[in-house]
């Protein structure tokens, strides 16, 4: 039997599903009109159902024999689901069913005949009860005496899915359980306006509901039971700030405790305030987590790479000299200077640029070339037209099943790619819009950026110039990602991740005079990266991708190696015992050849791999978990809504230590949610204006006039939701990183000068 999807008649029109369908098998098909039947489509297998409804796509989704055969190719989590959802209904009817007896006193009913009591309910929307009025005349139907009831009972026999009878209690007993319904929902209704007042008198960001810390706080308040008293300005800012400090203090303390094992990196996050001041947010790394240690105003010592330099000596003593295995700033010259002098004076710990610095500056270099200019500002005319015209945003999102087509990422070069990925793995569904009988019916269509959009979006020029882009800038998304995420630090990945890129370009475009364009904006953005020798030692120790190299390993990565054991093992006899332990390792010997430790290659982080396999070689094995614990980046974007000014700012000896103890609050409490929040989040909405710093190209004209969009009115917009199954592979981004690593041409980076193409490589 094949697998392969079954092609749609070219005579069915499809039908965009709207926000009132709520069960969950609605995400996973399509709707097609035949005429005046409607037909459902599988969007794993491409099975079309001609009837039965969406739950005959549940039965076909979760695997269960009886109306619709079995998808093949329907992922196990979603299969998981449709089959909690099917048992969902089934208990739902149960408990219908137990409520009719206990209200109407008679024997259960058979399923089929329990349907009438729900037959207007959707299975996920919750049970409804049976309305019940509010008078009872004398005569109503309700009201069933025994005589009639006897007499009936041979002729109605086909009836017996009414009530026929109740008695007084009955009914009130159904009056009750209504009326507790409704309360509880109009309970809940006012404590949610409650809440909205205070959040939009007190000015607090909305997605503060995203805080770990909400539903504790709500949980607590609950707790207290009527009447519980409210803290006090006074409280906040007195015993109960006391208190926090000495909390955060304690969690901190376990974080230490982890850098004596593990080693820390020392992050100096620079950002520029409103008014033109430098600020730096100094923090230490470790796999436990990130610890804010201070702020600095350095407006005045930017200039001064020996400032700086003494600034950053403080901080690596106050952290201990024997946890800091590297400091990583920014790349200008006077931290560059203030770097080395670092370096020199501790000779136990390395200077590295930020990695996501650099790998941002890349993708702002792709960008400016011409025809990737011009296609970002096409997509973006696009994006433009749809997210200002409330009736285009609600057909995208029913066609896209919910899913927006500008995605904001953390820099404004990184939101261009990402919404161009996103744009592509949409394609087909915004081609079905603009050719959809609702498209060409809607007013919208007919103005001049809806045409635009139409002849774009119909091009047969764009999209492959979009494609070509997301061949040549996703690799270096996946990098970017790897050294700006929490999942796992970055060190043991991020040269293989620049390697992939290369390569992936080069295979993309094949010719060299073509290619090597891309590759110098690499190579010139990555030159002081590729003299970090923690990156070669984190390739070189992370088994993933040590194993795949066939033949000799590059001398550049073995001299990596090398530097890291010399510099960050300053006992000569614990060098020498680890070149000797390498041997071991290079040659899978003992436990490194084990089947398990084999298969955990792939599957365990690399410091987990060596915690668990490295036991017969301790020396190098702790050299491993130390170096490969490392991130890549300083940046830390969570330090929105913290008052740093404000503490800058105070002239008070006293304030300024009371705001310093709230900033160390508030930034250490938003950096322990990175570690401990691991539930999904509600999809972003591109049009918020938390988003507005990265997007706002995308989604904001740049002569916004309402008589060119159309309708603005925000309530009628329906909220994204997000089906990942259209937006392609989710793999990690690591997943693609393992396989060979023989080109050595891209180890060996050629010149420029070599080459002369000086004329098309993008000046740094």
């Amino acid at each position: 039997m094949s697998l392969l999807p079954q092609p749609i008649a070219s005579s069915l029109e499809p039908v965009p599903i709207n926000s009132q369908k709520h069960d969950p098998a609605w995400k996973h098909c399509q709707m097609f009109k035949n005429g005046d039947r409607v037909q459902l489509k599988c969007l794993y297998c491409g099975k079309v159902f001609k009837g039965g409804g969406i739950h005959r796509i549940k039965e076909h989704l979760a695997g269960q024999k009886g109306n619709a055969s079995t998808c093949l190719r329907v992922p196990p989590d979603v299969r998981i689901l449709m089959q909690q959802s099917l048992d969902g209904v089934v208990v739902k009817k149960k408990k219908k069913q137990k409520i009719a007896e206990e209200i109407t006193g008679i024997s259960p009913l058979p399923t089929g005949e329990m349907d009438t009591f729900g037959n207007e309910c959707d299975v996920n929307s919750g049970l409804q009860l049976l309305a019940v009025p509010e008078t009872l005349e004398p005569d109503s139907s309700l009201l069933v005496t025994r005589e009639e009831g006897k007499n009936n009972r041979g002729t109605d026999r086909r009836k017996r899915g009414r009530v026929k009878r109740a008695d007084k209690n009955a009914i009130s007993d159904a009056v009750a359980i209504n009326s507790i319904a409704l309360d509880s929902k109009r309970g809940n209704n006012q404590v949610h306006m409650a809440i909205a007042r205070f959040i939009y008198d007190a000015g607090v960001p909305l997605d503060a509901v995203n805080s770990v810390y909400f539903q504790q706080m709500i949980d607590a308040i609950v707790s207290g039971g009527p009447g519980v008293a409210a803290p006090s300005y006074h409280d906040l800012r007195g015993w109960i700030l006391k208190n926090s400090v000495e909390e955060v203090k304690n969690d901190i303390n376990q974080y230490m405790v982890a850098w004596g094992r593990t080693g820390c990196s020392v992050l100096v996050d620079q950002w520029n305030t409103h008014d033109g001041r430098i600020l730096i947010n100094i923090l230490a790394h470790c796999p436990e987590g990130i610890t804010f240690l201070r702020s600095v105003d350095v407006s005045v010592m930017m200039n001064s790479a020996d400032a700086l330099y003494e600034l950053l000596k403080e901080v690596v003593e106050e952290v201990g000299v024997r946890n800091v295995l590297q400091v990583i700033t920014s790349a200008e010259e006077q931290y560059l200077v203030a770097g080395k002098r670092l370096s020199d004076t501790f000779s136990t710990l390395y200077w590295a640029p930020c990695a996501f610095h650099c790998l941002d500056l890349m993708l702002e270099d792709f960008g400016k070339l011409e025809w990737i200019n011009a296609t970002l500002e096409q997509a973006k005319s696009i994006a433009r037209f749809v997210y200002n015209n409330n009736v285009v945003l609600n057909m995208m999102r029913r066609y896209t099943f919910g899913n927006d087509i500008v995605v904001p990422g953390m820099t404004r070069f990184a939101t261009n790619f990402m919404t161009l990925k996103r744009m592509v793995d949409l394609k087909q569904n915004l081609q079905d819009m603009i050719t959809s009988q609702e498209w060409m019916d809607c007013p919208c269509s007919k103005k001049p950026g809806g045409l635009e959009m139409l002849d774009l979006i119909s091009s047969h020029s764009f999209w492959p110039s979009c494609i070509l882009i997301v061949h040549l800038t996703d690799p270096l998304l996946r990098v970017l990602k790897i050294v700006s995420s929490e999942k796992r630090p970055a060190m043991g990945y991020v040269y293989a991740g620049i390697y992939r890129a290369k390569e992936t370009i080069k295979k993309e475009l094949a010719k060299k005079e073509d290619y090597i364009i891309y590759w110098n904006i690499i190579d010139n953005r990555w030159e002081q990266q590729w003299h970090v020798p923690l990156h070669a030692a984190g390739f070189y120790l992370n088994p993933k991708f040590f194993y795949r190299i066939e033949g000799d390993i590059h001398n550049e990565i073995v001299s990596g190696m090398f530097d890291c054991i010399e510099r960050l093992v300053p006992d000569i006899k614990i060098q020498d015992k680890i070149i000797k332990e390498l041997n071991a390792y290079k040659n899978s010997i003992g436990d490194f050849g084990r089947k398990m430790a084999i298969r955990a290659r792939d599957t365990l982080l690399p410091a987990e791999w060596w915690s668990t396999y490295g036991g017969s070689c301790p020396n190098l094995a702790r050299l491993a978990i130390r170096v490969l614990s490392q991130p890549c980046s300083s940046i830390v974007n969570k330090r929105n809504q913290i008052p740093f000014e404000q503490m800058h700012d105070s002239r008070n000896c006293l304030e300024h230590q009371r705001l310093t103890d709230l900033v160390f609050v508030q930034y250490n409490l938003r950096l322990m949610q990175m570690v401990r929040m691991n539930r999904e989040q509600d999809p972003r909405d591109p049009i918020s204006s938390d988003s507005c710093d990265v997007i706002d190209d995308w989604v904001s004209g740049k002569e916004t006039c309402l008589e060119d969009y159309g309708n603005s009115d925000w309530m009628a917009l329906d909220p994204p939701s997000g089906n990942s199954m259209l937006l392609g592979s989710s793999t990690d981004e690591d997943e693609d990183l393992g396989a060979g690593f023989d080109d050595y041409e891209i180890f060996n980076r050629v010149k420029d000068e070599e080459d002369n193409i000086e004329d098309n490589v993008v000046s740094q």
